[in-house]
């Protein structure tokens, strides 16, 4: 019988394969989310932009979240299934899911492209980009620019977790990281020296975009445990079937972070015309500028959360196809103590320090409404931290588990029903501060409903 392949996943210790794989994760996600937020930080300190082009970067975020969920919807899918078929030494299934993830990737990346190319001015006014005149021409100069790169940035983050499940997690994450670099290098060089603007912005990011889309072209011509044939590339639904569930967490967790970002923008245009300060022209995008650094940190920790979970996706997966239960179970111990440390390091960072967080945003160009308001929000939208680390880490673990059902009902009514619901409710009582207390109730409820699925998923994989 042909020996199984990454044989180690089922023999080293859980804490150095941990070490192994879900760091080189949390740093491929973290920089993946640095380009949009170095974007922003860049932005934010140039004068001619300022807060304008922060409410701007804040329009267009979750667009591109959309492109980033889609993907991850496929990579993360395709990953967990490619490692459960190894850890059972199904190699025919592992090739022919990884290329036509491949496939399908490029075909979706191509459609949304042409999508927002065509209904650019219907999306911007849609997530709030008509504030003011100012934000909405900005926005559509940053929107135009990003839009080219979606095939290329969809296939990098795609690739990414695939090429994790092939046993190269160092090689996913050096190729998500040289991305970065080039975009934090040629941010200050197109918008302070060239004066580009909001289009140098957004032509820096892609250009890392590029870079990390072509290795991993490459890698997939040198894959390791999984072999690339040309019928790889021929779809079959029945695969599909099989590793696309397996990511729909995946794709809620970040689909949703749109959902949510469309109606608190709607909230926070709708009511910061009835604030007495922020209903004034020239302090109307205020609001959203700071909501969206407030939830780009927010996506910092997120990431590291994510990464932590999805990171031991390929471990869960071989394990649970090796039928070492015990060794599952180990590993969920030890991603819970790891979410809460993370969530509780965030806490203490946003509760004791938001003026310095703010500061890097380019506070010092902006009114004391603009500082004033970012340390309210970072204090008030982001207190159950702890929480909101644990029940994402619970949501990717289940999906590692195979438990698609459970993980994607979980992600919605966190995402969903409650991300949107108290969104667009609690500012009818509280006006903007609704705003800033939807995220916390979100998460208090939501983790009375985890804590009954870690103690069920502890039941299953006892023995």
């Amino acid at each position: 019988m042909e020996q199984k392949s990454n044989t180690f996943l089922e023999k080293e210790s859980i804490g150095k394969l941990m070490a192994k794989y879900a760091v080189p994760c949390v740093i491929s996600l973290l920089v993946a989310a640095l380009y949009n937020i170095v974007d922003q930080i860049f932005i934010a300190n140039a004068t001619y932009l300022g807060s304008y082009g922060n409410a701007a970067n804040t329009v267009v975020f979750p667009l591109t979240v959309v492109a980033l969920a889609l993907a991850v919807m496929i990579g993360d899918g395709c990953c967990a299934f490619v490692s459960i078929c190894l850890g059972a030494n199904e190699k025919e299934n592992a090739h022919r899911s990884v290329g036509n993830a491949v496939v399908l990737c490029i075909a979706v990346s191509l459609i949304l492209t042409v999508i927002y190319a065509v209904f650019q001015d219907q999306i911007l006014t849609m997530f709030g980009g008509r504030v003011n005149e100012e934000t909405f021409r900005h926005s559509k100069e940053y929107f135009i620019y990003i839009t080219m790169g979606i095939p290329f940035y969809m296939f990098g983050q795609a690739m990414n977790p695939i090429i994790r499940s092939d046993g190269s997690p160092k090689f996913a994450m050096i190729a998500t990281v040289l991305g970065a670099i080039v975009n934090i290098i040629l941010d200050p060089i197109f918008i302070f020296i060239f004066g580009w603007g909001m289009m140098g912005a957004a032509v820096a990011t892609v250009l890392g975009q590029v870079l990390t889309a072509v290795l991993s072209i490459w890698y997939l011509c040198h894959m390791k445990a999984v072999r690339l044939e040309k019928s790889s590339f021929r779809l079959q639904g029945r695969l599909m079937k099989k590793f696309l569930p397996l990511g729909i967490c995946s794709f809620l967790s970040q689909i949703s972070l749109v959902a949510a970002m469309a109606a608190i923008n709607n909230m926070i245009r709708k009511y910061g015309a009835l604030d007495a300060v922020f209903g004034q022209e020239q302090y109307a995008q205020i609001p959203m500028a700071v909501v969206g650094i407030v939830m780009k940190f927010f996506q910092i920790v997120i990431s590291i959360a994510v990464g932590m979970a999805a990171g031991c996706i390929p471990i869960v997966g071989y394990n649970i196809g090796a039928g070492r239960n015990d060794r599952a179970k180990s590993l969920f111990t030890h991603l819970l103590i790891a979410e809460a440390i993370v969530g509780a390091v965030a806490l203490i960072i946003v509760e004791f320090f938001p003026q310095q967080l703010i500061a890097v945003f380019g506070a010092a160009n902006e009114s004391t409404y603009y500082t004033e308001f970012a340390v309210k929000s970072f204090r008030i939208y982001l207190c159950m931290m702890i929480l909101a680390t644990v029940n994402k880490g619970t949501f990717i673990y289940l999906q590692s588990l195979g438990k698609a059902l459970a993980s994607t009902v979980l992600s919605m009514v966190r995402e969903v029903v409650f991300g949107v619901g108290f969104a667009i409710l609690l500012p009818v009582f509280f006006g903007l501060d609704g705003v800033l207390y939807s995220m916390p109730v979100s998460d208090v409820l939501t983790f009375i409903m985890s804590a009954v699925v870690i103690r069920y998923t502890y039941r299953t994989l006892k023995g």
